[in-house]
């Protein structure tokens, strides 16, 4: 991040401070929230201004490369506004996954968040080129709302990603400029070596200065689709902290004294090395990538350990939400009048209790809500939380075990 400092568009570090235990880093502030979320709430959207945005975008990827940087994590979760009023504002972030790469350079580790992944990280051999591959998949989403390689479960979502079908077929694509889709498809390329490079796709017709992205609103559904995407999993976060807060001080405390089992040092805070001493010594067989994951979906702060609050959510999420009464307890919370269903208006009663402001809370329903009624029945409230909404959008950190059998060579 220092070698990247006075880019306008890249977070500005301000320092770093060491104590035994930990690394901080002090950022400048972003206030004005993630990318989508800022889309949606202006609610104008045409494609001159995704190709803007785009132009921001990518200019950091050029910027990254050109001083030999991958970021390796670009997603829209990635890019935040400093304040709410300049939509322009937009800083990269996250460079957690960064490396730098000399010219030629082949990287084999699989890294990354599902829908963003290039093949060539799928198939372990890969360099910069992936970034604009990632960058092209966020120009999709901003067209249309949906990721371009999509399905119900990570391995299908890499099945997806590695056939490369591009759907320019269905609504909003038929009202889409050409140009916009021939820029998708020179970024969405499958073999890097043919792929637009960021400076080549700075230079393409639809982004540059007087371009040719026409001014015109883009189809409203395309807003509603980018909601439902944001939207996602927000239930499921809110049900979680119900079901924490309604654990018997029974159960809390068997986790308490767990927690302070596996702190060795008794620093408040457990690192992935107890946490993988302390899980073997309770007699789990979680392989390390397992480990690995429950540590990065446990470690809500990105602070690289797990503190008390977090451990008690994780190991709720472990072995708490297959039990029915928690389940039921956590739908019945939500279910004010006890009708049997979830709807619009007890889900708003319960964002306000928790302080969960700028949920789009008929994006949440519709997410769950498979026939379509307009509410969530208990089958669905208990899918969800079982299920893998959201998956594609989870960062990965070399945990996979990819089957390859069917893999095309790319």
């Amino acid at each position: 991040m220092h070698h990247l400092a006075g880019h306008k568009n890249i977070v500005t570090i301000k320092g770093a401070y060491e104590d035994p235990l930990y690394v901080h880093i002090v950022m400048e502030l972003c206030s004005g929230g993630e990318l989508f979320d800022r889309i949606i709430q202006r609610g104008h959207y045409t494609e001159r201004k995704a190709a803007e945005l785009t132009k921001i975008i990518v200019g950091v990827v050029e910027t990254c490369h050109s001083l030999g940087v991958m970021h390796r994590d670009l997603k829209p979760e990635n890019f935040l506004l400093v304040n709410k009023d300049d939509d322009f504002s937009l800083k990269a972030i996250d460079f957690g996954l960064s490396v730098f790469f000399k010219p030629g350079q082949v990287f084999t580790d699989v890294v990354g968040s599902p829908y963003y992944v290039a093949p060539e990280v799928l198939l372990k051999h890969y360099g910069p080129e992936a970034d604009v591959w990632t960058a092209g998949v966020i120009l999709y989403i901003l067209l249309s709302g949906v990721p371009p390689f999509w399905a119900e479960t990570q391995q299908g979502i890499f099945d997806a990603v590695l056939k490369g079908h591009i759907d320019f077929d269905s609504d909003p694509w038929p009202l889409i400029s050409d140009s916009a889709k021939d820029l998708i498809r020179k970024m969405l390329c499958s073999r890097p070596s043919e792929r637009l490079t960021a400076h080549e796709v700075l230079c393409h017709p639809w982004i540059c200065e007087n371009g040719v992205a026409p001014d015109r609103a883009l189809d409203p559904a395309v807003l509603s689709r980018l909601k439902q995407f944001s939207a996602m999993n927000k239930l499921k976060k809110m049900a979680l902290r119900v079901i924490a807060e309604s654990l018997s001080e029974e159960e809390i405390a068997g986790l308490r004294e767990m927690f302070q089992a596996m702190d060795t040092d008794s620093s408040g805070a457990i690192t992935f090395d107890e946490l993988k001493a302390g899980l073997r010594r309770y007699g789990s067989t979680l392989k390390d990538t397992e480990i690995r994951d429950l540590m990065e979906a446990a470690d809500v702060d990105n602070s690289g350990t797990i503190d008390y609050g977090e451990f008690i959510a994780a190991t709720i999420h472990l072995n708490k939400l297959e039990r029915e009464e928690h389940l039921i307890a956590a739908f019945q919370y939500f279910d004010k009048d006890g009708s049997g269903y979830i709807t619009v208006d007890e889900l708003q009663q319960a964002c306000i209790e928790h302080n969960m402001t700028d949920v789009f809370l008929e994006d949440i329903i519709r997410e769950v809500d498979q026939d379509n009624d307009g509410r969530i029945d208990y089958g669905e409230f208990a899918a969800m939380m079982q299920g893998n909404a959201g998956i594609g959008r989870r960062t990965m950190r070399n945990s996979l075990n990819l089957s390859m059998r069917d893999a095309p060579s790319v």
